[in-house]
């Protein structure tokens, strides 16, 4: 005797509610996060935008192609200070498949990497086809480049000591065209992308220190006060010298 009907419709139908409520509950988080997001841009006086197909696609490497970004979402576009000035940033969510895998957070350098460099967690399953090559364990991640001579260069201890900084939560961090780049659990709130965007803005100084040219009297030195009773300068040649005036008690 074989099994009725009506439980076969009862377990569809059991199984279409239980779809739907997990359906329900992923755009009440989607929506819920897309408030917060809308809210943190608002509060800082940075721009908000729900989609951008296009801006995924200025970057290969990192985060967006391990996940084969299709588009970004909750999108903030502003600037942070550093050390060093302000630099523009950009956080969204990567979403690919429907999914939101990670949160992207990049700021801007003035300059272009000549070598894009990639900086991924030893525990993190990295590998994709068109990886980098990997250069060795660097603190506590490991560093991936085609040109392994050009970044060693890059590569300081000092940079090696901020990308340590980064948290057990950033998955990779990467240099790559003009950005400093990390990508960051979904779940990161506006605290803690607040705390990633300081860093990486600690690792743009380093990789991209501003020069004299470009931020001129940062670092010029204040000019010498001229000490009581010193040297007048010597006048240029031809220059006509005046005499101080004769003292009345050596006159005859």
């Amino acid at each position: 005797m074989g099994i009725p009907a009506w439980i076969w419709f009862v377990i569809a139908a059991v199984a279409l509610v239980a779809g739907l409520g997990l359906l329900a509950a992923d755009r009440a988080k989607e929506g819920s996060r897309n408030r917060e997001r809308m809210r943190w841009a608002q509060l800082r006086g940075w721009q908000f935008v729900e989609e951008d197909e296009r801006l995924p696609q200025q970057w290969s490497g990192g985060a967006i192609g391990y996940f084969g970004a299709d588009a970004a979402v909750n999108v903030v576009a502003g600037s942070t200070f550093t050390s060093d000035g302000r630099r523009p940033v950009f956080i969204f969510d990567i979403e690919s498949e429907g999914q939101i895998p990670a949160v992207v957070v990049a700021v801007r350098c003035n300059k272009k990497h000549r070598i894009p460099i990639e900086m991924w967690l030893s525990s993190v399953p990295f590998q994709r086809a068109d990886m980098p090559e990997m250069l060795g364990p660097i603190g506590s991640r490991y560093a991936f480049a085609d040109d392994a001579d050009g970044a060693r260069v890059v590569i300081t201890q000092e940079l090696v000591d901020a990308a340590d900084q980064l948290g057990g939560d950033v998955g990779v961090a990467w240099l790559e065209n003009e950005w400093v780049l990390a990508s960051v659990v979904p779940t990161a709130g506006p605290s803690r992308l607040e705390r990633l965007l300081r860093d990486l803005g600690e690792i743009a100084d380093i990789v991209d220190p501003f020069d004299e040219d470009y931020d001129a009297g940062r670092h010029q030195a204040s000019a010498p006060i001229p000490t009581p009773g010193a040297n007048p300068p010597t006048p240029a040649a031809g220059t006509p010298v005046q005499q101080p005036p004769a003292d009345p008690s050596q006159q005859d």
